[in-house]
């Protein structure tokens, strides 16, 4: 991992994502970039005749969040934690995921970290949380990291819920990158047998098999009896057995398929109290 990119509003929650962000980018000996977005010029309709009190506000926002990125990085580097660590900052205009998206495939980064107080009810399903939508659409992996979550980021017990076909690969070898920083052990929580397999134990010897191709290390494997609701037997298992980070490969479904289908990983994100890692299936 060389480059981690957390997006700020400059609240609480993103100031929350930040910490964890800066964190795991020192771990890893990455660069962190914080990105600023602003979002409401994506809203804003032209008015020619007023270009210059629009232009007026424009330089007076881009100032002050400027100055607050600038104080972001300062309070980061006077951190004995992380006064190693490589900072960058960055102010886009437009939507959130938009610009996010954007920035992720311009400076190759490798890990976004997006602080997320999660959706529900119409919320979720007419607009969403801008989590998901980047899960939804970036091209590498998205922590989300819920309000809830401790200000110390060291999971020791992770669950990889998988369905253990063949496309489930790339999660268990970001998996696998992971732990050479943060040594933690691996649940992997096998749901709805959509592999077909006729007993647990081709269930644990496929766990097996991709554990090894990955090179995973210290991994148990767990097989859910809930068929009616996976969100639900996911957050229960990380609940019961005090996981500290859930890790879930996703489809990223656009359009009329998201639409029919949804996402598993989305739901279990703007539902979850704990990390969630989203892997986009390649």
């Amino acid at each position: 991992m060389k480059k981690v990119l957390v997006p700020t509003d400059f609240s609480d929650n993103s100031k929350h994502a930040l910490r964890i962000a800066a964190g795991i980018a020192s771990r890893f000996g990455a660069t962190l970039e914080i990105l600023h977005a602003n979002t409401a010029i994506a809203y804003a309709p032209p008015l020619p005749e007023y270009s210059g009190a629009v232009q007026y506000n424009l330089d007076e926002y881009y100032e002050q969040a400027t100055t607050e990125l600038f104080n972001l990085k300062n309070e980061l580097m006077a951190d004995p934690a992380f006064v190693n660590l490589s900072v960058e900052t960055r102010i886009e205009e437009g939507f959130l995921h938009s610009a996010i998206n954007r920035v992720a495939d311009e400076d190759g980064v490798d890990l976004v970290v997006m602080g997320t107080k999660g959706a529900n009810g119409a919320v979720e399903f007419l607009v969403g949380s801008n989590t998901e939508k980047v899960i939804r659409s970036c091209h590498c992996p998205v922590l989300a990291i819920p309000v809830t979550a401790p200000d110390s980021f060291e999971p020791k017990k992770v669950v990889l819920a998988s369905t253990l076909q063949i496309n489930q690969l790339g999660a268990f070898k970001n998996v696998a990158a992971w732990q050479t920083v943060y040594p933690f052990e691996v649940q992997v929580l096998y749901m709805n047998n959509p592999a077909g397999f006729d007993s647990n134990e081709e269930i644990e010897q496929a766990t097996s098999n991709f554990a090894e191709k990955a090179g995973v290390q210290n991994v148990s494997t767990h097989v859910s009896n809930n068929t009616f609701n996976e969100e639900a037997s996911i957050l229960q298992f990380a609940k019961e057995n005090q996981n500290d980070l859930i890790v879930m490969a996703t489809h990223q479904r656009q359009g009329f398929s998201h639409l029919v289908f949804g996402s598993l990983t989305e739901d279990t994100v703007n539902h979850s109290d704990k990390p969630v890692l989203a892997v986009p299936i390649k």
